[in-house]
C-alpha cells in the first residue's frame, strides 16, 4: 500500500535533518494518512478511503464526499478514487432520469 492521499495525492517527501554542527542526514516525511469511512449521499453507503487528515478537513468543508468528488480533477485521485467518482456520476444521472 502506498503512502498516498487517495483524494489529493500528498504523498511522501524527502529532506534533510540538519543537526547543531550542520550534518546534514536523509530523512523523509511522511503524510498524516488515516483510513476512513466516509457517508456518500447518493450511493446510500459507507465508502472505505485511505486520506491524509487535511484532506478529510477538505472533505468536510466542501459539504461531504459527492460533492468534493465533483469538483476535484482526475489527475490527483487514484485509481480507487477515480471509480467512486464515476459510480456517484453514474448514480446521479441515472436518478435525475428515473425521477
Amino acid at each position: 500500500m502506498s503512502r498516498r492521499c487517495d483524494l489529493t495525492g500528498k504523498a511522501v517527501l524527502t529532506g534533510n535533518n540538519v543537526s547543531h554542527a550542520n550534518n546534514k542526514t536523509r530523512r523523509r516525511f511522511l503524510p498524516n494518512l488515516k483510513s476512513t469511512r466516509l457517508l456518500s449521499d447518493r450511493l446510500g453507503m459507507m465508502v472505505r478511503l485511505r486520506l491524509s487528515v487535511n484532506a478529510i478537513r477538505s472533505v468536510e468543508q466542501a459539504g461531504g464526499i459527492d460533492m468534493f468528488l465533483a469538483s476535484a480533477h482526475e489527475r490527483n485521485l487514484s485509481a480507487e478514487a477515480k471509480r467512486l467518482k464515476k459510480r456517484i456520476e453514474k448514480k446521479e444521472v441515472t436518478g435525475v432520469t428515473t425521477a
